[in-house]
């Protein structure tokens, strides 16, 4: 299985490692950080450095509860972090948004994949991806990043995700983007309890069902805490654990702000494969 990401080919003969950058003030492990552009653009360096095979930039916080970024407020934030990235490393950038006019003006200065929370569910959203022509990743979220973790509920875990999760996919290819161009992510942390986290990621084999490239996040998320009762700063070791378990379960990428620790762990999976 193989993506191409504008002149990047993507190939998940072997699992791939995204770096996550926030450029906001309020995200709940990072936020805050890598405000300022130079900021930012060292954490991407440091990340690249690292062996980062794609690049995650963010301007507006989906942490629960977290309120909406105006359009231009968004666009301040993430356009001087992608110009920079795109000019100076040969390095797939990803934009994560939900909005149509951030991801028109990523693109156009050379991010190559968009990561929608929202599956393109807003106004325009397919549209936009379409015209665009580039990877999305969709993923489900239950509620909205204010309401997600308000009682979140399923009745039969993986099937209501996955259900989801082709029902956006079938939305996407009516609307004109290419099967061949869209990646899912059950969206860990996005509506979903403890004990939903843990059941989707023992589950995670039953995504391979979508025929789609997997992306999973769990890196620092509130589940790993409460798990080891550890900050976010300190949920390295438990973030590497789950990277390994979702890779070992099918993810194709893994998504996390602890790229050097993440990468180590997968190659000793890797090497393990070869005598499987």
């Amino acid at each position: 299985m193989k993506l191409l990401a504008g002149k990047h080919v993507l190939d998940f003969a072997t699992p791939k490692v995204m770096g996550v950058i926030n450029v906001t003030p309020d995200s709940f492990s990072d936020g805050g950080r890598f405000l300022s552009p130079e900021d930012a653009l060292r954490q991407a360096a440091a990340m690249i450095d690292a062996g980062a095979d794609i690049v995650d930039v963010g301007g507006e916080s989906t942490r629960p509860g977290a309120e909406d970024a105006s359009l231009q407020l968004e666009l301040d934030r993430i356009m001087p972090v992608v110009e920079g990235i795109v000019g100076r490393f040969d390095t797939p950038v990803s934009i994560d948004t939900s909005k149509p006019d951030v991801m028109r003006a990523a693109v156009a200065v050379g991010a190559s994949i968009i990561n929608d929370v929202f599956a393109l569910r807003r106004d325009g959203a397919i549209d936009t991806a379409a015209s665009l022509a580039v990877p999305v990743c969709l993923m489900h979220m239950q509620g909205t990043p204010r309401s997600m973790q308000e009682s979140p509920e399923y009745s039969v875990l993986p099937d209501e995700v996955i259900d989801f999760l082709a029902d956006r996919i079938a939305a996407c290819v009516a609307g004109g983007i290419h099967r061949e161009l869209l990646l899912v992510d059950p969206g860990f942390g996005f509506g979903k309890n403890d004990r939903h986290n843990l059941e989707i990621l023992a589950k995670l084999d039953r995504f391979a069902d979508l025929g789609l490239p997997l992306l999973v996040g769990l890196s620092r998320k509130r589940t790993l805490g409460h798990l080891t009762g550890k900050p976010a700063e300190q949920r390295v070791a438990a973030g590497v654990a789950v990277a390994v378990i979702a890779v070992q379960n099918g993810a194709n990428i893994v998504r996390t702000h602890d790229v050097a620790e993440t990468i180590d762990a997968l190659k000793v999976v890797d090497a393990i494969r070869q005598y499987g």
